[in-house]
């Protein structure tokens, strides 16, 4: 069963991953290729049939978040997560029977299908779903100690520069977390467990293992792309904390030390891009508040989804179906709570595609409605492909669709489509790497160290004693960001940030960062385009519109290698076009560091 949305809230408790070997030489009957070819058959068909129904209850759970809603959640997922557990253990059964490849991988996707994997006893089962939807909705319902919100929170971190104000709004939200700590705990357990019935060590260790490569080379890949990047997310550190120190002291911000994390702009200090004011080039205006364009421009929440649109379409995809204006959530509804992290969502794995976001007018929300509908398209572009093969060639190809598309959101587009009357001169080119950098670049460790601390959590290396002290460690250790006060010894720091609660896997999200600019390059090449790579846009190109369309209609049929092979004609992922892209701020900021004592 595949996942019905992919950026925010779980859904199903379970995803498919790409295919690698678990659980090896286990034998229970005798059966044959014929058996195998006829129980993958009637999976797809069972799914084809459940599937559109799950995906409406959750849809509505996420719309109108009641205990009646979470109720048929809960029920819907235990129901759904057996299943799935049902037909990993009958996939075991044709471990060693030699079946064709496209049989084989179909086997080994139902093995590695779940998220959390329940155990085959239904008193757990039922157990793990009612945990995960608790959760869930104590995440989605959780306020400040004040009674504001999580968006209203979110926005006072980006807006406040009070030192006092920012560390109450931090302290607050995270008094939603601490009573998550037990049942989180309880779900480890029994999620290990149903791994272990799988063939696995652990949760996290199954998770490693849908890469197309064994778990513990997964491991390996990603440390090495971090190597590569980490010199330039280096220099950033090291001048944004020098700013930092001249706003607000450094007494507040030392400058030998990690930067406070409630000073970054944002709730989690994973992306930095709120406080582009305090560190900005001086020298380098950007040119341009693209949030103030389009207020000045009259865009409201629909004309902003309209615009995304208009980009795919001027690369030759079909305009989205009518279906997806009358169902998608674009605002906020005024009388009910909602699960605003936006999130697309694919109901019927056909043509019934959606969005879920309380949008607002800004650039921030400009973007994310770029990335969301880059999901919505894969998801359309793979509906012919078997239902076991609806999902991205891994789990990063699906975040970095709509984010490729995003980096084409240059000052050129935007001078195309009226937000803009000139562009700037190449005068403000820092200042819109910094921008950039500031979210891009500022979350490739948060990226990284979100599921370092799940895999240490599922694989017992921390308790839940050492949950908080195991998550702090990792935020040094690869951000330099550190908690602003002492934490408390019941606080569960990890459950403010909504995919620990969510159960949604993250690694996704780092590798959407680094596979999103080698997009963006192959693209840009393939275009002509001569210039830095950051001014780039393929707005209006058919020709690299068609190429990526290919790729997307492979879904998840064959090893990602083949796919990006298919686009940009390499089967490695590579961090250096990351630098490429970045290589003028780069420059720039190492002579802004001379002098300065950078690290932590």
């Amino acid at each position: 069963m595949k996942k019905i949305l992919l950026t925010g809230t779980t859904a199903l408790t379970l995803v498919l991953g790409a295919c690698s070997p678990a659980n090896e030489g286990v034998k229970t009957e005798q059966v044959s290729a014929n058996d195998a070819k006829a129980f993958v058959a009637m999976v797809e068909k069972e799914y084809e049939e459940f599937y559109p129904f799950v995906s409406r209850v959750y849809w509505v759970q996420a719309n109108f978040v009641t205990q009646d809603t979470n109720a048929l959640v809960a029920k819907v997922g235990a129901d759904v997560t057996a299943m799935a557990v049902k037909f990993a253990n009958e996939a075991k059964k044709f471990n060693d029977i030699e079946v064709d490849a496209d049989t084989r991988r179909k086997l080994e996707i139902l093995k590695l299908g779940i998220t959390l994997p329940a155990p085959v006893n239904e008193a757990e089962n039922k157990e793990l779903a009612q945990l995960t939807s608790d959760l869930d909705a104590m995440y989605a319902t959780g306020k400040h100690p004040d009674g504001r919100n999580d968006r209203q929170l979110i926005q006072a971190m980006a807006e406040s520069r009070d030192p006092a104000e920012l560390l109450d709004t931090w302290t607050g939200w995270r008094t939603v977390s601490p009573p998550m700590k037990e049942k989180y705990a309880r779900m480890v357990e029994i999620a290990n467990k149903g791994a272990k019935e799988l063939g696995y060590k652990d949760v996290g260790a199954m998770w490693r293992a849908g890469y197309d490569m064994p778990a513990d080379d997964f491991r390996a890949e990603a440390d090495r792309l971090w190597e590569q990047v980490k010199p330039l997310y280096n220099s950033l550190h090291c001048h944004v904390r020098a700013k930092l120190g001249e706003k607000y002291g450094e007494e507040i911000v030392p400058q030998d030390e990690p930067i406070p994390a409630h000073l970054l702009g944002n709730m989690w200090a994973q992306q930095w891009g709120n406080i582009y004011d305090i560190v900005s080039p001086g020298e380098s205006s950007v040119g341009y508040d693209l949030t103030a364009r389009l207020k000045t421009k009259g865009y409201d929440e629909l004309k902003m989804v309209k615009t995304g649109e208009n980009f795919f379409s001027s690369l030759g995809f079909d305009p989205l179906p009518d279906t997806f204006w009358e169902r998608s959530l674009i605002t906020k509804p005024r009388d009910r709570d909602v699960q605003c992290h936006a999130s697309a969502w694919d109901i019927d794995g056909k043509d019934d595609i959606r969005i879920k976001m309380c949008t607002q007018i800004n650039a921030d929300d400009f973007e994310t409605v770029h990335h969301e509908l880059g999901h919505n398209y894969y998801q359309r572009a793979y509906k012919n492909q078997s239902i076991l093969y609806q999902g991205g060639a891994n789990d990063g190809f699906h975040e970095a669709i709509g984010d490729t598309i995003a980096l084409s959101i240059t000052p050129a587009y935007l001078k195309q489509i009226g937000l803009i009357d000139k562009e700037p001169s190449a005068e403000g080119d820092i200042g819109l790497l910094m921008r950039r950098a500031l979210d891009k670049v500022a979350f490739l460790p948060f990226g990284l160290m979100v599921d370092q601390w799940r895999w240490k959590v599922f694989n017992g290396e921390l308790t839940p004693d050492t949950y908080n002290s195991g998550w702090w460690d990792l935020r040094e250790k690869y951000q330099g960001v550190k908690a602003p006060v002492e934490r408390p010894a019941d606080a569960f720091d990890p459950g403010a940030k909504y995919h620990i609660p969510g159960n949604t896997p993250y690694m996704r999200y780092f590798l959407a960062h680094i596979l999103q600019f080698q997009f963006h390059k192959a693209a840009c090449e393939m275009a002509g385009f001569k210039g830095p790579l950051h001014r780039c846009t393929i707005y209006n190109n058919k020709e690299v519109g068609e190429k990526f369309n290919a790729m997307l209609e492979m879904g998840q049929s064959k090893p990602w290698p083949d796919a990006l092979e298919a686009f940009i004609g390499t089967r490695q992922m590579d961090g250096s076009a990351v630098l490429e892209y970045f290589a003028p701020l780069q420059a720039w900021l190492d002579k802004q560091n001379e002098g300065r004592n950078c690290g932590w």
